[in-house]
């Protein structure tokens, strides 16, 4: 499957159908004096200009990458949901100005049997289609047709409502159409404001999933000589590229040569499996032939673990030569002070053991 094809053609689809229902409702709400089906058709043009942009975001999105942008131009697209956002959101707030006034000064709706016919066949095709660039959106990960699905399926709920002051209008002679428009405005504005928080979010750099999380580390955690896997961090570059590093803990007994040959095992398996690539691994050495060491990991992560918001101890490692213990701890984002408890641990750390040096390193909750 060629996800560029996939998106271009999905988004040509709705330019066609978007345009046409915008000139049947443009012509129909002023032959009806309908503000809610002119506003309607100007939410359709909206949509054409969103589907522009897509295509025009995943034409500059495949750029080869270069030396100023070695890592590609995939995060155009984020930009181009952005822009997509900032469009539907201008849609919104024009409608509900054009609203407002008509709420001011009303102007009596004449529906036809036409009008009605065209505006339900809106309906009709606002929910296939939007059902359609959804799932095509979905099934190639971009974010840009979702958005313009989403916002199509949206349209049918307006398209549907629109109809409704139709026969309100006609049935008990309660003219609703300006507050109807209003109302069709907020919905908008406030889908804008979403598609925007989602866009800024990806670009700002959100969290990985959960679920992906939980896979990668399991899929490195299937090597027998791999004791955990933590601090996965993964770096998104556009729709089919995460880039990343990942921290492996192992046995202190095993050579450079054999940590060699396992990290680009695990590089290979996890860019087989899950399409990311592992530019980084870096490794805890975990005792092995050292009971004092079992005993104080014990008692040590009994204590850390029973403070409040901490997350994680991992990385252990007890040097009896040097006289050290090293361990990484990783704290809840909800805790009031951070530094604080990371300090009281520490502390309570080097209390238990006067006779080593304590040395904890505060790791970032980036990955579940």
């Amino acid at each position: 499957m060629n996800r560029d094809k996939v998106i271009i053609k999905t988004s040509i689809i709705g330019i066609l159908a978007n345009v046409l229902l915008a000139s049947f409702k443009a012509i129909v709400g002023i032959l009806s004096s309908s503000i809610a089906i002119v506003l309607d058709a100007v939410n359709n043009l909206s949509d054409v200009m969103s589907s522009v942009i897509t295509i025009i975001g995943t034409k500059l999105a495949k750029k080869r990458p270069d030396k100023n942008h070695p890592y590609g131009y995939g995060r155009i697209e984020n930009l181009s949901t952005t822009l997509i956002a900032v469009i539907v959101l201008y849609a919104g707030v024009t409608a509900l100005v054009e609203s407002i006034k008509k709420i001011i000064h009303p102007v009596v709706p004449d529906y036809s049997a036409a009008a009605l016919i065209i505006v339900a066949s809106a309906v009709v095709v606002k929910i296939i289609l939007g059902t359609y660039v959804k799932n095509a959106g979905i099934k190639v990960n971009s974010d840009s047709l979702i958005a313009s699905g989403s916002d199509a399926l949206l349209d049918s709920v307006i398209s549907a409502s629109t109809l409704l002051a139709a026969f309100i209008y006609i049935l008990f002679d309660i003219r609703t159409e300006a507050w109807l428009g209003a109302v069709i405005a907020i919905v908008i504005i406030k889908s804008g404001l979403g598609m925007l928080g989602d866009s800024l979010s990806n670009i700002i750099g959100k969290r990985i999933s959960s679920e992906l999380s939980k896979e990668i580390k399991q899929t490195v955690c299937s090597f027998p000589e791999v004791q955990g896997a933590y601090d996965l961090v993964l770096h998104n570059y556009g729709p089919n590229l995460l880039i990343g590093s990942v921290h492996i803990e192992v046995p202190d007994t095993l050579t450079v040569a054999e940590l060699d040959k396992l990290e680009h095992r695990i590089t290979e398996k996890v860019l087989t499996e899950h399409r990311v690539i592992l530019a980084g691994i870096s490794v805890y050495a975990a005792n092995t032939a050292n009971d004092k060491a079992t005993q104080m990991y014990s008692e040590i992560r009994r204590n850390v673990m029973s403070h409040e918001h901490l997350l994680q101890i991992h990385g252990f490692y007890l040097d009896e030569e040097h006289k050290t213990i090293h361990f990484d701890i990783i704290i809840d984002f909800a805790a009031p002070d951070i530094d604080e408890i990371y300090q009281h641990i520490l502390n309570e750390t080097q209390e238990m053991y006067p006779d080593y040096h304590v040395s904890i390193t505060l790791d970032t909750d980036v990955s579940d």
